[in-house]
């Protein structure tokens, strides 16, 4: 089996440093050389500190709209991509809400995301995982047209949590109702920090896994899945390690093979310390899967 480039995908720098952003005197996120060039159109709203970060100096009940006015203009430039009019939390490094954006212009404020992923797959009679469900994205999906991905893959929105929104697209994505959900086992918690087309992807990726029953067949409901295909446990691993998945469905995949002990024992070796090299310690993760009130 190959390298599984997922791995070093998700710590790709290429874009050179990129200093802090800052609210309320915590760290927010980030931002590159274009993207602090772009801020000095507004002196007003933005400063540079001594220390190289940047400050944005709205009061929070004015920030939201002062951020909606600013990503549209970026997004005029070309500096934000992919607009989807979804709104985003902006996390601050404590893990507090610090303000809502659209989630596309997270990419540019380098801002930590969240996204949940299911690997759905077909057990034999001992419960050992023999087949996996791929999904492939539709070809006129704004990021990552065509390319495979897990059963269910979701960005998670201001307001859920990622097992609430993971099991939100298991329907849209897959047809799969909430009775049969029930059998929904989290993962482990995968950091990416790394440049991607649309600017910096700073997300954690909580990963699930689902048995399906043989013979369920699962049915796209929103148009966003060009095909499902039930593939043999080692194509679909080598097709993930080959690089023909999301770097996320790859690196969702990889948690599920190494957990289940499905990869040969050499390669589980050398790929597991560098896979955990990317996890979020639990107690860290798991405030974030748990419903606020």
């Amino acid at each position: 089996m190959s390298a599984w480039d997922c791995l070093a995908a998700a710590r790709r720098s290429e874009r050179g440093p990129r200093a802090p952003f800052m609210l309320d005197g915590r760290r927010v996120g980030s931002i590159d050389a274009a993207g602090r060039l772009a801020l000095a159109a507004w002196p007003q709203w933005f400063r540079e500190e001594a220390d190289g970060a940047w400050s944005m100096t709205v009061p929070r009940g004015a920030r939201e709209a002062a951020f909606a006015d600013v990503n549209a203009a970026l997004r005029a430039e070309g500096l934000i991509r992919a607009w989807r009019d979804e709104p985003f939390a902006l996390w601050n490094e404590d893990g507090a809400l610090a303000a809502v954006i659209e989630r596309a212009s997270s990419r540019f404020w380098g801002a930590q995301t969240l996204g949940a992923h299911i690997n759905g797959y077909v057990a034999d009679a001992t419960g050992r995982p023999q087949q996996l469900w791929i999904a492939r994205r539709a070809w006129n999906k704004p990021t990552d047209p065509g390319r495979l991905d897990n059963l269910v893959g979701s960005g998670v929105p201001h307001g859920q949590t990622p097992r609430q929104a993971v099991c939100r697209e298991a329907w849209e994505e897959a047809g799969l109702h909430p009775h049969e959900l029930g059998g929904l086992a989290a993962g482990r918690v995968v950091e990416l920090a790394c440049d991607i087309p649309e600017g910096w992807q700073h997300e954690w990726l909580f990963v699930y896994d689902l048995g399906l029953a043989p013979g369920r067949v699962p049915q796209n409901q929103d148009g966003e899945v060009a095909e499902h295909q039930l593939l043999p446990m080692a194509n679909a691993l080598q097709r993930a390690a080959d690089g023909e998945m999301t770097t996320d469905a790859a690196l969702a995949t990889l948690d599920f093979a190494l957990r289940h002990q499905l990869l040969p024992v050499g390669d589980a070796r050398r790929l597991g310390p560098v896979f955990e090299a990317l996890l979020v310690a639990p107690e860290r993760a798991e405030p974030f899967d748990r419903p606020i009130g």
